[in-house]
Parts: C-alpha cells; sequence; structure tokens
C-alpha cells in the first residue's frame, strides 16, 4: 500500500514462534527478533555491542506455518515487511506504543548457516520432493559449469 514504511531487518530470534489459528482457520505465526548493532573499538580493540532493537513480527497463512515448523530461537532470520506502530493504555492507565512488523518474506541467513529448501505442494500444506509439473527448474540437472573441479574455478 502507498505510504507504508517498508523494512527489512536482520537479527536472531528471541523466542521459538509461536503458531495460533483464527476462528475461520488462518494461520499466524508471532515472534520477536532483537538486532544488535556492533562496532569495532580500535581504541580497545574490541567489538562493542550497541543496543538492541527488539520487534515483534506476525506473519500469515501458510508463511506461518512454514515459519513455525522451520524457524527456532536463536536463528539469525532475515525478516521484510511493514513497519506498524501502535499505542494502548496497560493496566495501570499508562499510555505505551509499540512497533511491530507485519511480514511479508522472512527465512533464515545464510551468513553463517545453511538450510535445505523444500517446496510446499502447491496449495499449501503438504510437503513434496517431487519436481512441480509447473516448475521450469523442478528436475533440472546442473550444466556443464557446475560440473567443473572445484580446483579450476576462480575463487571469490
Amino acid at each position: 500500500m502507498a505510504g507504508e514504511t517498508s523494512i527489512t531487518i536482520v537479527g536472531n530470534l528471541v523466542d521459538e514462534v509461536e503458531l495460533r489459528f483464527t476462528p475461520s482457520g488462518a494461520a499466524v505465526a508471532k515472534f520477536r527478533i532483537a538486532s544488535t548493532p556492533r562496532v569495532f573499538d580500535k581504541t580497545t580493540n574490541e567489538w562493542k555491542d550497541g543496543e538492541g532493537l527488539f520487534l515483534t513480527c506476525s506473519v500469515w497463512r501458510q508463511a506461518a506455518e512454514n515459519a513455525a515448523e522451520t524457524l527456532s530461537r536463536g536463528m539469525r532470520v532475515i525478516v521484510q515487511g511493514r513497519l506498524k506502530q501502535r499505542s494502548y493504555e496497560d493496566r495501570e492507565q499508562v499510555k505505551r506504543t509499540v512497533y511491530e512488523i507485519d511480514v511479508e518474506e522472512v527465512g533464515p541467513s545464510l551468513l553463517r548457516a545453511s538450510a535445505k529448501v523444500t517446496k510446499n505442494a502447491p496449495g499449501g500444506g503438504q510437503q513434496s520432493n517431487a519436481p512441480a509439473a509447473s516448475d521450469p527448474w523442478a528436475g533440472a540437472q546442473p550444466g556443464p559449469a557446475a560440473q567443473t573441479p572445484a580446483s579450476d574455478n576462480p575463487p571469490f
């Protein structure tokens, strides 16, 4: 939508993903992410952590079920979505404001980890390792460049 604030954040999951279902059966997953900036202090020759940013994230439908099945506490993730601000009064009648992300995309960070992706069958739910008929990449074999010995490949 026009005028909404899009955000991409990389951080670690603070809690396990909490999966719930609405009365109509739609899945919604909620999790919190912490992103802490780090800077190198040349005078002490050490890394220093800045103030952490903690955000609550919500993801819906099939992506919610996938997130609950895939992600776990402590995992480094990349989250992209819309930043929302919500104000409320707590039990002591103190006005509070929180910032949350309505997640459009979420996945594990591959900077220091690897992941094996399994596509869901069309229509959601069940996972399948069989190539989908409409997926032009399904079942594709590596080309000659991918079969070249590693010693022939230039370093990155």
